[in-house]
């Protein structure tokens, strides 16, 4: 499954979605511009509802081009 994909199924979870809502990464590697736009939609999307997107297992070199892009604030990064 593509970061696309992945980030469109979070989407999809956010009007059920309670407090939370857990995107697992770790089967992303790389990520494209196009995913980190999906992921700005969905991290403002989840702001208006007052939801946080937690991104679990994500790949280190996913975790710096989140942080070159200013990405990680807007995300919880659980263990």
């Amino acid at each position: 499954m593509t970061a696309n994909e992945l980030i469109a199924q979070a989407l999809a979870k956010l009007d059920g979605a309670s407090r939370e809502v857990a995107l697992d990464l770790s089967s992303v590697r790389r990520i494209d511009p196009s995913a980190i736009g999906a992921l700005e939609k969905l991290a403002g999307a989840a702001d208006e509802k007052a939801v946080k997107v937690a991104l679990r297992g994500v790949h280190v070199d996913v975790y710096k081009v989140l942080k070159l892009v200013k990405l990680t604030p807007r995300f919880s990064f659980p263990a």
